[in-house]
């Protein structure tokens, strides 16, 4: 007879776990955890209060192999909202090589969708908030090492994985030393970054996945993030793996090969849009500028859409690639 656990989590601000029941057998359960609902960056980064709270369902898995304590991974959905096929695939993979899996959807927890919050100024919001509170709920959970618990996405969670990574938010939404200790972004949006200085980013290591043909993020935008960052002095902690023959969201089965959507939001041809406590600023040059929000909606609607397409080989690849990172990152 297995013994049933149930634990329940104490309140944390800004959102935690309101409990879960786990049988002690590895396996998948339920469980539910507390977020917060913001309007928009700036109101996370001037610290204000969040405009509202909301409980996300989410899946914890864990590995077959038996362990006092496993090192984690969060895994974040794309702009399409969490599918088994997808994000569920990759989570079983991880398992299958020791690492524990939590999965959710941000966007069925809000009762909306990611298509829906694309035109708005907060649609990273909610997968940015959901993260750190899916790290605070796993921090809590007695047979997670809390010390090793990384975050990776696709796409729209691939944004998230890497902005989860910037000190900035980290201390707006998890007050004291929490923080990830990798972040794994395949194919980011790749329309943020951050002021460089010595304290931009949280010291955990990052790893871009990037599709050579990805017409949403040329590799030359990230390319160029990077060296300002060099160029100020404080060098992004920004690792890149570049697939040539790739076109974005190489990962999703349910794509057909590469083809072109004309009605896609794509931020191709703007500049990167730098995030601070003083404001945001655009990337122009190698010089933060000031940000011109219609400027930036104008270079916006001048080049919609961009190609995707499903790639296995290349997802397999990619999925080794991550392994091999996180191995490194979350080595005890």
């Amino acid at each position: 007879m297995y013994q049933m656990l149930c634990v329940l989590l104490a309140t944390i601000a800004y959102g935690t776990a309101t409990g879960h029941c786990q049988d002690s057998q590895a396996g998948i359960t339920t469980v539910t955890f507390q977020s917060s609902t913001y309007n928009d960056m700036r109101q996370l980064l001037t610290h204000e209060a969040p405009t509202g709270t909301v409980t996300v369902k989410a899946n914890l898995g864990f590995p077959e192999q038996a362990r006092d304590r496993y090192p984690a991974v969060i895994v974040v959905h794309g702009l399409g909202g969490y599918r088994d096929s997808h994000e569920g695939y990759v989570a079983a993979e991880l398992r299958k090589v020791g690492f524990a899996t939590l999965t959710y959807d941000s966007f069925a927890a809000r009762g909306t969708t990611g298509a829906a919050l694309q035109g708005s100024s907060g649609y990273l919001m909610p997968g940015i908030a959901d993260a750190y509170a899916a790290l605070r709920l796993l921090s809590g959970e007695p047979r997670i090492d809390a010390d090793r618990i990384a975050i990776i996405g696709f796409s729209y969670g691939g944004e998230v994985a890497h902005l989860t990574a910037f000190e900035p938010l980290r201390s707006a939404l998890n007050p004291g030393s929490g923080r990830f200790a990798a972040h794994v972004a395949f194919y980011p949006g790749g329309n943020f970054g951050v002021f460089a200085d010595a304290s931009a980013y949280t010291g955990a290591p990052v790893l871009m996945l990037l599709a050579g043909k990805d017409e949403n993020l040329p590799v030359t935008k990230i390319e160029n993030y990077l060296a300002y960052a060099r160029a100020a002095g404080a060098p992004a902690p920004i690792e890149t793996v570049i697939y040539p023959g790739a076109y974005h969201a190489w990962t999703a089965p349910d794509l057909p090969s590469a083809r072109f959507y004309p009605d896609l939001v794509s931020t191709k041809k703007c500049p990167l849009i730098l995030l601070g406590r003083k404001g945001p600023a655009l990337l122009i040059d190698s010089e933060a500028k000031p940000f011109d929000p219609a400027a930036f909606a104008a270079c916006a609607a001048a080049a919609p859409g961009y190609s995707m397409g499903f790639d296995a080989a290349v997802r397999a690849q990619s999925i080794t690639d991550t392994v091999r990172f996180l191995q490194r990152s979350l080595r005890p």
